[in-house]
Parts: C-alpha cells; sequence; structure tokens
C-alpha cells in the first residue's frame, strides 16, 4: 500500500519504464522537481488534482511524457544552481496547450508544436486546463550547434505544419506512443536520431544553412562548423589545416570563435569526444574497442583520450561504457 504523500511507482523492468502517478498537488510538487530540475509549481485548483509521469533513460536524453491537470511551472533565478547540470528541454505538446515563456519571448503551444528552453535560465510553463505532453531533457553537447546559438530559439514555437516540423513533429509524436516499446539499444539510437533531427530544425529556424550577405562572419562560421563535423575523424584535422581550407588565417580563426565565446581548438575536440562517446554508448559498436573507437575521430594516444575523456564527462571510457 502506497503511504500518504509518497508517489505510486511502477517500474517495467525489461523495458525501463518508469510510472509515476501523483493523487494530490503537493505529491506532484515533489515528483516534478525530482523528474527534472529544482522548480517552483503552483495551482490555482488543488482540488481533486491527479497527474502522471512516464519516463525512461535513452542513452544521454531523458525522456518523460506529462499528463496533467492545469498548472504552472517556474524555473526561477534563486532555484538555479550549476550542480543541476545545463540541460535543454524540448516539448512537444500532444493534448491540450501550453504557454511557454523564455528570454522576453513567449510561445502558445498545440498538439503537435514543438519548443525548447534551456534549465541554467529563468522560464515558466503555464497549463490553463489538463494537457499532455513528450519532454526529451539532453545536456546541450549532443548538439552541434553552440549553446549561444540555441539561446535565440528559446520560447519559439516550431509547429506540425511549418517546413521540417512536418517530418519532425510525426516523429517525436511516435516516440512517445511507444516509450515502453524499445529495447535499451534502439530507445538509445532513437534518441540520438531525435536529437539529430532537432538539431537540423534548429539549424533551418537559424538560417545557418544560407547565411546572408549581412553578415558574412556568421555564413563563414556556419561553413567551417561543417567542415570541421564532415572532417573529424581526420587525424590531421587541426586549427591551421580548418584555417586553410577557409583561406583565411589561424588568428582570425580565433576570432571567429572569440565572438561566440568559444575556443577553436576545444570546440574540435570536444565534437570529437562527443562522438566517442555516442559510439561508446552505442550497442552497435559494442564490439569495437575502445582505442580504436578513439583513433576513429581523431585520438591516437590512448592515454591521453583516456584522460581527455574523463576531464569531459567525470569517468574513465571503460566505465562510461560498462555503465
Amino acid at each position: 500500500m502506497k503511504e500518504e504523500g509518497k508517489v505510486a511507482l511502477t517500474l517495467s523492468s525489461r523495458q525501463e519504464v518508469q510510472t509515476a502517478e501523483a493523487p494530490d498537488f503537493d505529491t506532484w510538487r515533489q515528483l516534478v522537481s525530482e523528474s527534472f530540475v529544482p522548480l517552483d509549481v503552483t495551482c490555482d485548483r488543488k482540488d481533486n488534482f491527479q497527474g502522471r509521469m512516464r519516463s525512461r533513460s535513452m542513452g544521454d536524453v531523458s525522456a518523460v511524457e506529462v499528463s496533467a491537470e492545469g498548472h504552472n511551472v517556474l524555473r526561477k533565478p534563486s532555484l538555479i544552481r550549476d550542480t543541476d547540470g545545463h540541460y535543454f528541454k524540448l516539448s512537444i505538446m500532444l493534448e491540450g496547450s501550453g504557454l511557454l515563456i523564455q528570454d522576453n519571448r513567449e510561445a502558445l503551444l498545440l498538439p503537435g508544436d514543438i519548443a525548447v528552453y534551456d534549465t541554467q535560465r529563468p522560464y515558466t510553463l503555464a497549463f490553463e486546463d489538463s494537457f499532455r505532453c513528450l519532454v526529451l531533457m539532453f545536456p546541450p553537447q549532443l548538439m552541434d550547434l553552440p549553446a549561444s546559438s540555441v539561446g535565440q530559439l528559446t520560447a519559439v514555437r516550431m509547429g506540425r505544419d511549418e517546413r521540417l516540423g512536418r517530418v519532425i513533429s510525426p516523429f517525436l509524436v511516435e516516440i512517445a506512443r511507444n516509450l515502453d516499446q524499445f529495447s535499451d539499444a534502439i530507445g538509445t539510437r532513437l534518441a540520438c536520431n531525435a536529437v539529430d533531427l532537432v538539431t537540423t530544425m534548429f539549424s533551418a529556424e537559424l538560417d545557418l544553412s544560407k547565411g546572408t550577405a549581412s553578415n558574412p562572419r556568421a555564413e563563414l562560421m556556419h561553413r567551417i562548423r561543417a567542415f570541421i563535423e564532415a572532417n573529424l575523424g581526420d587525424s590531421d584535422l587541426n586549427l591551421a589545416t580548418v584555417a586553410a581550407a577557409h583561406f583565411i588565417s589561424t588568428r582570425y580563426l580565433h576570432s571567429l570563435f572569440h565572438d561566440e565565446n568559444e575556443s577553436a581548438a576545444n570546440w574540435i575536440r570536444n565534437r570529437r569526444l562527443e562522438r566517442c562517446r555516442r559510439e561508446l554508448k552505442d550497442p552497435v559498436h559494442a564490439r569495437r574497442s575502445i582505442s580504436s573507437i578513439a583513433s576513429r575521430w581523431g585520438f591516437n594516444d590512448a592515454a591521453h583520450f583516456s584522460r581527455l575523456f574523463r576531464a569531459a564527462y567525470g569517468e574513465t571510457p571503460s566505465n562510461y561504457r560498462e555503465r
């Protein structure tokens, strides 16, 4: 029997899907903060409140289907701590409607609409009536876009009937519908696919693929990032080769990345590390040695790779793969 005030939790060990049901609002407040990051949750109609979450870890992506009565969620400045980690949260409305507010922008989301928000900055979610949505929470390094660029899209509605939304929205809806049907291997790969698709959508929204004559530096930066992504596996890729491929000096290359509060060398290293991390968790590559994966992405010194990986992710490559 469930103790009063506790969350009713059932766990499917076969598919690692957790279902948590809150029979009252006080329990829901506790569940929301425990499932995401510390949040202030308020409600004008607490009587007979009910909420439900179905959640699953899919590699580095946490997928949570939220169903509840109307309420408000606030990420206040006083609740934001470095220890919470830095995450992007991608939300797609499945039923009902919701209002997302962040960075002085507002997005009214209807079924099929997608929006992103950043846990390191204040935001508000307001749901007038009962609703259902899917939230994908993941660290920024999963995207091959700078966090500053993604920051331009917080609380921007990306509609199910607009451009790439017609492709990506149904994909995310199907993930929510089949959350408990995927094996761990398939779930991890689908989560990576989802982040890649969303990155493509963000790139299109930012118009990174076109650039403009009025902002040649931004257009150049897009070409440089694309060049780096395409050549991460080349052990000869370095600042000199990147600069030479774009007919600029290494000093100017440093300046371009400095404008976005990045280091060119760090960007290349971090993108390589992220490719390695993705393959270490992918069952398709389970038979490949760690040194082989590292070498594939430009790290020819296994010991050096292990130190870099541990500094970036807090554990050795072998421990990460095992976990």
